[in-house]
Order: structure tokens, then sequence, then C-alpha cells
């Protein structure tokens, strides 16, 4: 019987060019008879016992393989970031044995950096035939990746088209999964993103158009589940996921969806069907919405939050210099300070919520809504039960001071604490055919409504059985 020799089953370099000729871009790779044999990370020497440092193994089935980079079953030691470069080799998918295989970090920055040259936009005109035939899809799926050293990261994603990140578990890193610079319709679905030092998900000076996550699990983040910052961002979708306990007791500030501008503007935008709750922590937000300044309020703004329940933090939702955004059909409970907060914002709706201080959590949960120097806001249909005034300054479950043109129509405001209503130094609002009524008999309901300084007020159809 006739032995193959080594080069039979995994041809040379050499023999690789003359069947299936010169790759333009890169290193060829090696494949036969339409295979691709050499795959397996274990063909270029990694071991996966936990123990060796497959480092180099790794990197060189990346550069030399045929695209479809799969790590079987084990645990592969990494010390230094894997370069996946794909203006160099090519077109490249990372499978990982459907969860299977773990990748442990165990040096500074990401496991996998995954690069390449798009600097276009998402116009099929601005795409070059490079990018189109070498560098689309980049895929990491069915992975694990964790963090074993102070800054190492889970995956990078910079200069791509079309990067898709599915079903991988990212745990004990720095960031978990980290974008930056310049990224086109970046996908990252059902994922785990959990226990990170950092930021779960952290878009980072970035410009980016078109990019959904979708259908994971996002939590105990300290530095934030999904924060964007400073990044140029256009179509952001946030559906379907369970987003929890990101927060850090010893920051300043802490946030599950955490969206900040700064020097930067982020538009169009949706945060929908997601559960969303925390624990009360300092300056805690469940979303935070945080724009330029007072006087730009344009550069965060026009989204959507709807369909959410947004739960057990300090604030529900916080927006503060922020424009055009709607906030309809979500549930909130658990807002120990407040459910909502709007300072320095306009164009704001709220609609169609439900505010509850519900019994299972009434000891410590306050809830009810700040407008704070805000203009052309709307509030209507929504029901505000069991309001404590427990945010600083505040003197009702609804507080309107220092604004201009907001209206409060059609409103339940139920068994609220020490009034339910309050009109500060404000000019040109509203407050109409609204329900303010205690009716627990023992008249924790000081006032309905306080009307107090401002000019050119409506307030009239009301259902209050105590005014002042």
């Amino acid at each position: 019987m006739r032995l193959h020799t080594p080069n039979a089953i995994f041809p040379t370099v050499a023999e690789s060019r003359r069947r299936n000729g010169e790759r333009s871009v890169g290193t060829p790779r090696v494949h036969w008879a339409g295979k691709h044999l050499m795959s397996d990370v274990r063909a270029f020497g990694a071991r996966g016992d936990g123990k060796t440092d497959d480092t180099e193994a790794v990197q060189r089935a990346v550069n030399e393989s045929d695209g479809l980079v799969s790590f079987p079953s084990g645990t592969f030691v990494i010390s230094s970031p894997v370069e996946v470069d794909l203006r160099s080799c090519g077109r490249t998918s990372i499978t990982g044995a459907e969860g299977c295989a773990k990748l442990v970090m165990t040096g500074a920055g990401p496991a996998l950096h995954i690069a390449g040259g798009h600097e276009g936009t998402a116009s099929p005109a601005s795409l070059t035939t490079h990018v189109l035939e070498e560098e689309r899809f980049a895929t990491v799926a069915g992975i694990e990746i964790a963090g074993a050293h102070p800054e190492a990261d889970g995956i990078r994603l910079d200069g791509l088209w079309q990067p898709q990140i599915s079903r991988v578990y990212v745990h004990d890193c720095r960031h978990g999964i980290h974008v930056v610079r310049r990224n086109r319709n970046v996908i990252i679905a059902e994922c785990h993103v959990h226990n990170n030092r950092g930021v779960g998900i952290f878009y980072d000076h970035l410009n980016l158009h078109q990019s959904n996550i979708t259908g994971s699990h996002i939590s105990y983040n300290k530095q934030g589940g999904i924060k964007v910052l400073k990044s140029e961002i256009r179509n952001l979708q946030i559906c379907s996921n369970d987003i929890e306990y990101n927060y850090d007791l010893d920051a300043e500030e802490s946030a599950d969806v955490w969206i900040e501008t700064l020097s930067s503007s982020i538009r169009e935008g949706t945060i929908a069907g997601n559960t969303i709750q925390a624990m009360p922590s300092p300056g805690g937000a469940n979303v935070r919405f945080r724009g330029r300044d007072g006087d730009d309020r344009r550069k965060a703004g026009n989204w959507a939050i709807s369909g959410n329940l947004i739960s057990s933090q300090m604030v529900n939702i916080h927006l503060q210099f922020a424009r055009g955004i709607v906030i309809t059909g979500n549930s909130f409970f658990s807002g120990h300070e407040r459910s909502l907060r709007l300072e320095q914002s306009e164009c704001i709706v709220i609609g169609a919520n439900t505010l509850d201080r519900h019994p299972d959590y009434r000891a410590a949960s306050g809830g009810g809504v700040t407008f704070d120097d805000c203009s052309a806001c709307n509030m209507s249909g929504c029901t505000v039960l069991n309001a404590r005034a427990n945010e600083p300054n505040a003197e009702a479950a609804v507080d309107v001071r220092n604004s201009r043109e907001i209206s409060v129509t059609g409103c339940q405001i139920l068994d609220c604490a020490p009034r339910g209503l309050a009109l500060i130094n404000s000019e040109n609002c509203m407050v109409s055919g609204c329900t303010i009524i205690d009716r627990q008999g023992d008249t924790q309901t000081r006032d309905a409504l306080l009307v107090r300084g401002g000019t050119n007020n409506l307030v009239a159809g009301n259902l209050q059985p105590t005014s002042n």
C-alpha cells in the first residue's frame, strides 16, 4: 500500500501557487481541490492545552490559511494581539468550534485586532475593488475570549466594511468589543459580553454609519454596557438585548447605555425592546445621553427609545443637552431619584409610558420626571404612580422648572408625594387634562399642583381634589 507524503496532504506554497495561481494580495493561501486543508490552527502548531503560548501559531494561521481560521475545542493562550490585517491577508472568518474554543489573552491589547483599509462610506460608489473583493464581511463567531491581563481587550474593529461578530463570549477583559476609527455596517449579534473592567461594547472616537447591536447579553461591565464616546455616529440600532448591572460603585458616573458626544455628533438611532436595569450607583443612569453644552443642543438626538423595561438605577433615563428624542411605550420602575431627568434639552416627546413605584420595590425608589431648563417638550398619556420627589431640589412627582413651552397633558399622576406637579419659574407652559389625586386616604399628596413664578402659563381642566 502506498503511503501519502506530507506534501500530498498539505501542498507546499509553491505547489499551491502552481495549482491555484498567484494571489494578488498578501501571502498565498494553501488550498487543494477546492478544500481549505489548513484552516485548523493546530496545523500551524497551536496546541490549545491552556499552557503553551500559541500566539505565533495562530498568527501564522491567519497569514497563511485560506481565510477560514478555525479553533477546535481547547484553550489557546496568546500573549500579544493576533493581527488580522485584511489589507494583506484578505477575506477572513474566525470560528471557535461553536463555543468550545477559548482564547486567553495574557498581554495588553486586543486578543483579535481586525483591521482593514475602508475609508469610504456605505455608498457603493465609495467602495474600492479591493475592499469589496478582499476585505468585506470579516466575521468572528462561536468563540470565547477571556482576559488575563489588566489591559487585555477582547476584539478590536478598525477600518472595516460589513464586519459581523456573533455568538461570541467576551469576559474579564478591559473592553469587550472595541470599535475604533472608521467602520461601516457593523453587526454585533447574539453575544455575551460579561464582567469586563471597562466598557462592554465601546464605540470609541469612531466614524460609523449603520450598526446593529441585537440579541445579546451585556452585563456587569463597570464603565458601561454600551458606550459611545466622541464619535460621529448615524443609524445605531440597540434592540432586543439584556443590558444589566453595568455600574461601578467607586466611579463618579455609571450607565448601562451611555451616549456622550463632547466634540462630536450622535444622531439617528433606536433603543427598543431591551431590558435595561442595574443597581443604584453614584451618578448612575440606565440610559444617558449627553450632548455638547447648553448653547448647542443639536449634537445628541434624533433617537427613539421605545418598548423597553428600564429600572433600578438612580435615574432611569438622563438626557442633557439633547434634542429630538421620542420616549414612548416603556415601563419604568425603581428610579431611585428619578425615572426621567431632562436637563438643557429640547424637542423631547414623552408619551404613553408607565412610571411606577412598584409595591415590591417601594421602599427605596423615587420615580417621577424633571424638566430643568428645557424647551419645546411634550409629556402625554403617562401614568405616574406613587412617585416621590427624591431628587435634590425636586418639589413634586413631575417638576417643571426654569423651562419654556412644556406641555403636560392627559397624564395620571396618582398617590405621589409631596405634590403631584410643580411648575416653577417657567413660561409658555401648559398643564391640562391630567388626573392628579391621592387615593391612599392619608393625604400624602400635600398639593396636587404648585405654580410659582413664571409667566404666560395655562393650567386648566385637571382633576385635582386638592390644590393651592
